[in-house]
C-alpha cells in the first residue's frame, strides 16, 4: 500500500497567489518545450441524459509529476465536477487525488499569463476583457502579475454582470477598471484582448485590434466554439498551448481554416516552445499575436504539485491508501 494526498477545494484556497501559479505554469510549459509529452483533451458525449466526459495528461519531467484531469458536467445535475490525480513521475506511484473547482480559474489563467509575458508587447497598458465568469477572473488576476495595467475596460452582454465585474477589480487593480456597453469598446485600443466565454460566434471584429495588439482566447475548446474570426487568425502570429489543437478542436483556427485564409502552416509555434526559447515570440512592435487556450494537462500537472508540495508543507488534507497492481490484482474470487 501506498498513501496519497486527498485535498478538497477548500482546502487548496489560499495556498498560492495568482503569481505563483503563473510561475509554476511557466515552468511547465518550458518543459514541454523541450520535450515533455502532452495530449489535447478527449472529450465523451452522452445525450440522455446530456452531458460531457472530459480528460487530458501530461508528464513534467523536471518537475518529478504526471497527471491531469478529469471531469465531466451536466448528466441531469446541471453541474460540473473537477479532479486532479497526480502521480510521481519517477516511480509512478500516486501523490495526491485533489479536488480541482477552486484551482481551475487559476491555472488556466496562468497559462494565459505566460502567453502574454511571452506574446505581449512589454508596454501594453491597456486591456479589455469580454466575459465576466469565474474564467474572465483568473485571467485577470493572473495576468495582472505580468503586466501593470493603467487602464481595463470589461464587457459582457449582461450589464449587471459587468458592472459587478468593474467594480470587484476596480479595487483589486492598481488601474482604472471600467464596465463597457459593447465587446467593441472593449477592443478598440487595446494592448492586450482576454476572451473567456462559451460563444459559438466570434465576439468581435479583428478589424478593430490595434497594430502591436495581443489576443488570449480561452473559450475555443470545441470545433463549433469560435470566439474569433477569421480576420483575427489571418491577422496574427498565432500560437496555440498545444500545436496538435489547432486542426482538433480549435473553433476559431479551424474556421479560419475552411474560409481559406489560412492553412497549418499558420501555426506559429506552441506555447512551451516559445517559452523554451526554440521559437520565437513577438518580433515587432506593430505584430498582432494570439495565444489560443482550450486548457492542456501541462498547468494543471504544474499546478497541481506546487499545491500538493504546499498542502503536505502546511499540513493540510488526507492520507488515504493505494494498492500497487503487485498487490490488488490477485485474480482471485471477490
Amino acid at each position: 500500500m501506498t498513501d496519497a494526498l486527498f485535498l478538497t477545494s477548500d482546502e487548496v484556497t489560499g495556498l498560492a497567489s495568482p503569481a505563483d501559479y503563473v510561475d509554476a505554469v511557466r515552468e511547465g510549459y518550458r518543459q514541454r518545450g523541450e520535450g515533455a509529452p502532452a495530449k489535447p483533451r478527449t472529450k465523451l458525449f452522452d445525450a440522455d441524459p446530456g452531458g460531457l466526459l472530459t480528460t487530458y495528461t501530461a508528464v513534467l519531467p523536471e518537475t518529478g509529476a504526471m497527471g491531469g484531469y478529469t471531469y465531466d458536467a451536466g448528466f441531469g445535475a446541471g453541474d460540473a465536477w473537477f479532479m486532479t490525480p497526480l502521480f510521481d513521475a519517477g516511480s509512478g506511484e500516486p501523490l495526491a487525488v485533489i479536488d480541482g473547482a477552486s484551482m481551475n480559474p487559476f491555472k488556466t489563467g496562468a497559462a494565459g499569463a505566460v502567453a502574454v509575458d511571452e506574446l505581449a508587447r512589454e508596454d501594453a497598458s491597456v486591456l479589455g476583457v469580454i466575459g465576466t465568469g469565474p474564467q474572465a477572473r483568473g485571467q485577470v488576476r493572473t495576468t495582472a502579475t505580468v503586466r501593470e495595467f493603467d487602464e481595463v475596460r470589461v464587457f459582457s452582454p449582461t450589464r449587471e454582470h459587468r458592472a459587478a465585474f468593474a467594480a470587484e477589480f476596480d479595487d483589486l487593480l492598481a488601474a482604472d477598471v471600467r464596465a463597457v456597453d459593447a465587446s467593441s469598446d472593449a477592443v478598440a485600443g487595446a494592448d492586450v484582448v482576454i476572451t473567456a466565454t462559451t460563444a459559438s460566434d466570434p465576439v468581435f471584429d479583428g478589424d478593430l485590434l490595434d497594430p502591436g495588439a495581443h489576443v488570449t482566447a480561452m473559450g475555443q475548446y470545441h470545433p463549433e466554439k469560435r470566439e474569433l474570426d477569421a480576420t483575427t487568425i489571418e491577422r496574427a502570429t498565432y500560437v496555440p498551448d498545444l500545436r496538435e489543437r489547432a486542426t482538433y478542436d480549435a473553433g476559431s483556427f479551424l474556421a479560419a481554416l475552411d474560409a481559406g485564409v489560412v492553412d497549418e502552416d499558420h501555426v506559429h509555434a506552441e506555447l512551451g516552445e516559445v517559452v523554451a526559447g526554440v521559437e520565437p515570440g513577438r518580433t515587432s512592435d506593430d505584430e498582432v499575436t494570439v495565444f489560443d487556450s482550450g486548457g492542456t494537462g501541462i498547468e494543471t500537472v504544474a499546478a497541481a504539485y506546487m499545491l500538493y508540495e504546499r498542502a503536505r508543507e502546511a499540513g493540510r488534507g488526507t492520507d488515504i491508501s493505494f494498492a500497487p497492481a503487485s498487490e490488488a490484482l490477485t485474480g482471485r474470487d471477490p
